[in-house]
């Protein structure tokens, strides 16, 4: 997939939590890219329910995920103590893990690449484990980057290794004097790690030296950070100032209010996922009775407090995602296979999708409804949505019925509506551009006659674009297709 980056930001914006910088590191402007969260909570397994996502299970479907998707978010690449997912790693010089060999990842990578595409790590700093509970193996990055040994003066001063009961039995570090301890945590703690002290400039080393090689050994983009709520958000951005990545995404997950300070701290030098948007949509279309006015532009929102361009959007994750059942979205007990299931979540990505932002499509949705979702993809494309584009939400839609908004893009403007009582007629100056109601989903999209033309716009099928008549055409194996790829007679 082409990659489409238009503009600069190049004045000072005003926010009600202040003033945002007119450069941010990681932060890219009026972004147009779209996200694969690249796996689901232990699809490094064979048989797993919706596709095995090992490195070389990826590599099969790198050409389908880089035609539709500018970025991929990869679970933790880093050796990590017992196998796993890896959010508890073990040698983070060690990119070897459960997931697979050093080798295939960075043959992913390069396939990923060369189609365009950027690639996300997924960093883990907050917390680190051992063989036992306090006792780390070294760090070696190498030649630039340095070696490092974490020690138990590195650890936050009231980890449960210096004080808990368990602890008391077998942890080496037990009582440890405070003087050798580390600071005081400038978070919240992780019970099943070690917290480490990020006060500290030896692990503050050791943290600018682990990205640095993320993005230059091993050839990252961008990096997706764990469990932002265990440290200053400061040290976050001064991770990022060092590194300098394309793309950055904290985990930080409260309300609107505490997210919008996170992002102070870290000095707007990352996105943030959009957890209240998330929740909202939980509300919208879990009930019987569905409030689509919860999907609205309110103040207790991030694009309310108009840090929309800081959001990365999604339906679930590999934690939201239940990980007995099939989804916490759509309810405790549901299934993908179900297809009011289905409407719900098609619903939710066609939203996500149309919005500002950057949107992440979670991957089991992405197997399951893969058509849809790149038809999706392909009139955001189309349009050119971007991270900045505005929004105006429609004067008759009401907080039960429906959903409807006008949504600006680079290239033309975009009318979505979402539910079972959206208005049916064409809009004046508007084309259909895809109707839910073909995957068996309750949304309407329309796309303004004059959408301009521009050659890098991604759809399903590859081949010659042209547009006739403001609309955009496939020219594939001598026939051509429309947007969503049915074949025009």
């Amino acid at each position: 997939m082409k990659k489409i980056l238009i503009g600069i930001l190049s004045f000072l914006m005003l926010t009600s939590v202040g003033v945002v910088r007119a450069t941010n590191v990681g932060v890219p402007a009026e972004c147009e890219d779209v996200m694969l969260q690249a796996f689901y909570w232990n699809s490094y397994q064979m048989n797993s329910k919706y596709g095995c996502t090992m490195w070389s299970y990826l590599t099969r479907d790198s050409i389908a995920i880089r035609d539709n998707f500018d970025l991929v978010w990869f679970p933790p690449s880093a050796n990590s103590n017992g196998g796993g997912v890896g959010y508890y790693h073990y040698k983070l010089s060690d990119q070897n893990s459960e997931w697979g060999r050093k080798t295939y990842l960075t043959k992913l990578i390069a396939a990923l690449h060369r189609g365009g595409t950027k690639v996300i790590a997924d960093i883990v700093i907050n917390h680190r484990k051992d063989k036992n509970w306090c006792s780390f193996e070294a760090d070696n990055f190498g030649e630039g980057y340095g070696s490092f040994q974490l020690e138990t003066k590195h650890i936050c001063r009231y980890d449960e290794c210096f004080t808990s009961t368990e602890a008391k039995a077998s942890s080496p570090c037990y009582g440890t004097d405070v003087s050798n301890r580390g600071a005081e945590d400038t978070g919240e703690n992780d019970g099943g790690c070690r917290d480490l002290d990020h006060t500290n400039e030896y692990v503050q080393s050791w943290a600018k030296a682990y990205v640095r090689w993320m993005l230059e050994v091993m050839k990252y983009d961008g990096f997706r950070y764990d469990m932002t709520r265990g440290y200053a958000g400061r040290y976050l951005g001064m991770y990022n100032e060092t590194a300098k990545p394309y793309f950055s995404v904290s985990e930080f997950w409260l309300d609107a209010n505490s997210i919008a300070d996170h992002l102070a701290a870290t000095g707007y030098n990352t996105m943030v996922f959009d957890f209240p948007r998330k929740w909202d949509l939980n509300d919208a279309f879990k009930s019987t009775n569905a409030n689509y006015g919860k999907l609205k532009g309110l103040e207790s929102t991030l694009r309310g407090k108009g840090l929309a361009k800081y959001t990365v959007t999604f339906v679930d994750n590999h934690d939201t995602f239940d990980r007995d059942n099939d989804c916490e979205f759509a309810g405790d007990d549901a299934n993908l296979d179900d297809p009011i299931i289905k409407n719900k979540i098609l619903q939710a990505n066609a939203y996500i999708l149309m919005m500002p932002g950057v949107p992440c499509v979670f991957y089991p949705h992405w197997k399951k409804y893969g058509e849809a979702i790149n038809a999706l993809i392909a009139v955001r494309k189309l349009a050119g949505i971007h991270s900045e584009s505005v929004i105006e939400d429609e004067v008759g839609s009401t907080t039960k019925k429906y959903y409807g908004a006008t949504i600006h893009g680079h290239r033309g403007d975009v009318k979505l509506f979402l539910g079972p009582k959206r208005p049916t007629t064409i809009p004046e100056g508007y084309y259909l551009a895809l109707d839910g109601a073909e995957y068996g989903a309750e949304f309407t999209i329309y796309v303004s006659n004059n959408v301009q033309a521009i050659d890098a716009v991604s759809v399903p099928q590859s081949g010659k674009k042209f547009m006739k008549d403001g609309r955009l055409y496939i020219m594939y194996d001598g026939r051509i297709y429309d947007v969503i790829g049915r074949e025009m007679k």
